[in-house]
């Protein structure tokens, strides 16, 4: 039993190496667990914040009232899916746990502002793209 709560930690460990890595170099030095939560919490809504402003963006250039339906439908499915999975990442708990939720939430953010930011270059005629090219 003690052999595999090591293992879990250093696989927890190893996790929490790897994904601090891929964050912004703000948060490197931070000189405590609590500083390091208040940095990726920040590093979150910096993302949220973007996220909401193309969100907002796409809402506007929508032309038809179905089209926004399905936006939301597919942003509020997106949202869900995104805290499913950062629960089930951080499921084990623990010190860096607040810190791994926030870093996974703004891993997964930082990817769908990605994915929407994609329509907001569509071009006219491009029949994979729903939303209407922008007006110059």
């Amino acid at each position: 039993m003690q052999v595999l709560k090591i293992g879990v930690i250093g696989v927890a460990f190893s996790a929490f190496a790897i994904i601090a890595t891929a964050q912004a170099d703000d948060c490197q030095n931070a000189s405590s667990q609590s500083a390091l939560n208040e940095c990726y919490g920040k590093a979150y809504k910096k993302s949220d914040g973007e996220l909401n402003k193309i969100f907002k963006t796409l809402q506007h250039r929508a032309d038809d009232a179905d089209l926004k339906k399905k936006l939301v439908q597919s942003q509020r499915t997106w949202i869900a899916f995104r805290d499913a999975e950062c629960d089930m990442q951080t499921v084990g708990g623990g010190s860096i746990s607040g810190m791994a939720y926030s870093i996974c939430l703004s891993d997964l953010t930082a990817e769908r502002v990605s994915d929407l930011k994609k329509y907001l270059k569509c071009e006219e005629g491009d029949s994979n793209c729903p939303f209407p090219a922008a007006s110059n």
